[in-house]
């Protein structure tokens, strides 16, 4: 993963990007693996962990209609995360991921490796669904956030 973080830094500096994260599942696991960089404070401006439903409706303005409705491991609160951290950050680039990690917590509909990433440039956003099938909490992180990296230097590309 520091590999990819590296070249994202790199990227971002060149092309004077900015970039902001929202986690909830992984905790400042993409923060982190983005500020081992050094030259990382050029780019990224700001990592919120908005593990609770309810720092996700106070803080990001996450409509409370749409954690009770879909929950707040869906398509729509993911979307939600990512464009208000947009409007929090101003940045050209946010990510937004939330997902069960585990080892509990999940259900017949939403099993433990559910993740959404959601990443908006500009007027594009795109939100992403995985299912990871290792059902370790920390390998469920890792592959949450080199996912992410993926995405988002194919965003930056």
């Amino acid at each position: 993963m520091k590999k990819l973080s590296q070249k994202i830094v790199k990227l971002l500096t060149l092309k004077r990007l900015k970039i902001s994260f929202v986690e909830s599942c992984t905790g400042g696991l993409l923060s982190n693996n983005i500020t081992l960089i050094s030259g990382a404070s050029k780019v990224f401006t700001l990592g919120l962990v908005t593990y609770s439903n309810q720092t996700k409706i106070n803080i990001l303005r996450v409509p409370k209609k749409i954690i009770m409705k879909h929950g707040a491991v869906s398509y729509e609160t993911c979307l939600s995360m990512v464009k208000n951290l947009n409007k929090i950050s101003k940045t050209d680039i946010s990510v937004s991921i939330t997902g069960i990690a585990g080892p509990k917590g999940g259900t017949k509909h939403k099993p433990v490796g559910l993740v959404y990433i959601g990443i908006k440039k500009n007027n594009k956003t795109f939100i992403k669904k995985y299912l990871f099938k290792n059902k370790i909490r920390s390998s469920i992180q890792r592959a949450t956030v080199n996912r992410a990296l993926n995405l988002i230097l194919a965003f930056i590309k």
